[in-house]
């Protein structure tokens, strides 16, 4: 998006995205406008005649969007579809387009670079610009609000761990958190808030609770407060959140990429998906994965457990990371 700002100052950007994600770009200096995808509106327009349609309406009203460049930088049937829909005179996507997607394009850019960020930035050369290697992102105004103001917010010194994915063999067990949040007492953290998303709460909550009882069988008094912010936030609240903490501790999850995009200090702990595909950009330091780790695409769907290389990770490593990371943040 940045690239396409530098190159044309006065055109309108607009950036179609998931509505619940939308304020993940919504407040990008380099973005005119969001385009809200209603995708619950329109869950299971499949088996429902009248969704479906909802759906197609929907789809064919991005023609009055007057654009005459889609560009698709997802790679999937339905995101090309929309760029088709767009009636864009220029269509932009992956040759290799999953889904057949790529039927939908009138440029196909044939990719052969691994990690998805590079991938987005081959459709820019594909465009004849310059790339703009600007990964920054923005929190709305009323979140940042929201962390200043209100009372629960997080306040001081903090961490954030994201100790859950969507798919369990991306995960780390749930009594490793536990060790890490009640060894890292010495790293100067006031406090430990843990993320995820609504359906992730109540795993996390349990998780806070573990951690408490620990800490009084074991009567350790060094340890951070443990906070759970996960499925009480919307996603702006959440970019605050990262946006101001002084670590972030994730498995391969959203929270991750968040902390880039506010070069924040990172611990990244990686198993069955490949850092040189999905890792955070820029960040090769900041990854942890076994060396007998294995598996990139969609491997990582196939356990209902964390993978093999997730348990090779000890706490001992990660807290190690910890530390390398809190230092180089440190003035």
């Amino acid at each position: 998006m940045s690239s396409l700002r530098a190159a044309w100052p006065h055109t309108r950007i607009d950036w179609l995205v998931q509505d619940e994600f939308a304020d993940v770009v919504s407040a990008h200096p380099a973005l005119d406008s969001v385009v809200r995808f209603p995708r619950s509106r329109f869950r299971g327009s499949l088996r429902s005649p009248g969704r479906a349609l909802s759906a197609l309406r929907w789809a064919a009203s991005l023609r009055k969007g007057g654009w005459e460049l889609a560009i698709d930088c997802q790679g999937l049937a339905r995101s090309a579809f929309f760029a088709r829909c767009s009636r864009a005179g220029r269509r932009v996507g992956f040759a290799d387009a999953r889904e057949l997607g790529w039927i939908h394009y009138n440029q196909r850019v044939a990719v052969t670079a691994p990690h998805a960020v590079d991938r987005m930035m081959a459709l820019v050369d594909a465009l004849e610009l310059p790339r703009v290697m600007d990964m920054r992102l923005y929190v709305p105004s009323d979140d940042q609000g929201w962390l200043r103001e209100h009372s629960a917010s997080p306040r001081g010194r903090y961490a954030v761990f994201a100790p859950r994915s969507r798919w369990a063999a991306k995960e780390w067990p749930e009594e490793r958190w536990s060790e890490l949040a009640l060894n890292s007492g010495a790293l100067d953290i006031e406090e430990l808030i843990l993320v995820g998303s609504p359906s992730e709460a109540p795993s996390i909550e349990r998780l806070a609770q573990v951690i408490e009882l620990e800490r009084e069988r074991r009567g350790i008094t060094n340890a951070p407060r443990v906070r759970v912010f996960a499925g009480r936030t919307s996603v702006g609240q959440l970019m605050a959140i990262i946006g101001n903490s002084s670590l972030v501790v994730s498995c391969d999850s959203a929270a991750l990429h968040m902390a880039v995009g506010f070069a924040r200090p990172l611990v990244a702990l990686y198993g069955p998906t490949d850092p040189a595909e999905v890792g955070p950009w820029g960040y090769d330091s900041a990854v942890l994965r076994d060396p007998s780790a294995s598996g990139s695409g969609h491997d990582y769907r196939r356990g209902k457990e964390p993978a093999p290389s997730m348990l090779a990770l000890s706490v001992d490593q990660v807290l190690e990371r910890m530390a390398i990371a809190v230092d180089r943040e440190s003035p």
